[in-house]
């Protein structure tokens, strides 16, 4: 039986990285990408290695499009020298970064950063990559919390998001005729690094997370590494097209 290849951006690291494990705990090889720390991306390497299953780390940033034409090649020529497969099974747009700046304070540039890596990145990413996506295969891409509640701070990241969210209902369409189911997972607030791991590392912006979730506590990386790795391997393969959100209850 050949083994199934995930393909995470950003999985060096926070949810790219938990859901990089779960999903090798389950038999599931990993390309993951980072950014800059290729340390941190080793290390992550490593522990899938430890699991039993092969992983390889790519350098890229999924903000800079003119880069993902030599990563497709590099990422085929990968699959072929590891695997021995011109194809991989699963796609999880997951690279990200967050920008916390009032409405009326948001500058251009801090838009067309959020904008380059949130939807433009994935849009062309994906495109880029079709060719390599098994047919059959299973596209998620991340979505936020903040894209169905509203938090002062988060105007410009929440509407990246909720135009990722539009997109994944016409990739589900237009791909749904190769057999590959798209989806997005919304996660809550979650204690990693991400925003300067405020709800991690803050007591008072931990509580308070707590408090508007029904489940009476911050989300943790294992509880969207787990969704993940259960939307990808799960029998649900009808399921396409669906926003599935990850957050515990917050503000039902």
């Amino acid at each position: 039986m050949t083994t199934s290849i995930a393909l995470i951006t950003g999985g060096s690291r926070g949810l790219g990285r938990n859901a990089a494990l779960h999903l090798a705990r389950q038999g599931v090889d990993a390309i993951i990408t980072y950014l800059s720390r290729a340390d941190e991306a080793a290390a992550v390497v490593a522990e899938i290695e430890a699991l039993g299953c092969k992983a390889v780390a790519l350098q890229l940033d999924t903000g800079d499009s003119r880069q993902f034409a030599a990563f497709a090649t590099q990422l085929s020529q990968t699959l072929e020298a590891v695997w021995q497969r011109t194809s991989f099974d699963y796609l999880v747009n997951n690279a990200g970064m967050g920008i916390n700046a009032a409405f009326a304070e948001t500058t251009e540039d801090q838009f067309d950063t959020l904008m380059n890596v949130h939807v433009k990145g994935v849009f062309f990413l994906t495109q880029r990559l079709l060719p390599l996506i098994a047919d059959g295969g299973r596209i998620l891409n991340v979505s936020t919390g903040l894209a169905r509640f509203s938090l002062p701070g988060y105007a410009a990241y929440a509407a990246m998001k909720g135009a990722v969210e539009v997109l994944t209902r016409y990739m589900a369409k237009e791909l749904g005729p190769r057999g590959i189911a798209v989806n997005v997972i919304a996660p809550g607030a979650i204690e990693t690094d991400f925003g300067g791991g405020a709800v991690r590392d803050n007591p008072d912006a931990n509580a308070f997370v707590a408090s508007v979730t029904a489940m009476g506590r911050a989300g943790l990386p294992d509880d969207i590494g787990g969704a993940i790795a259960s939307i990808l391997l799960g029998d649900n393969q009808w399921m396409t097209a669906q926003r599935i959100e990850v957050s515990g209850g917050m503000y039902l």
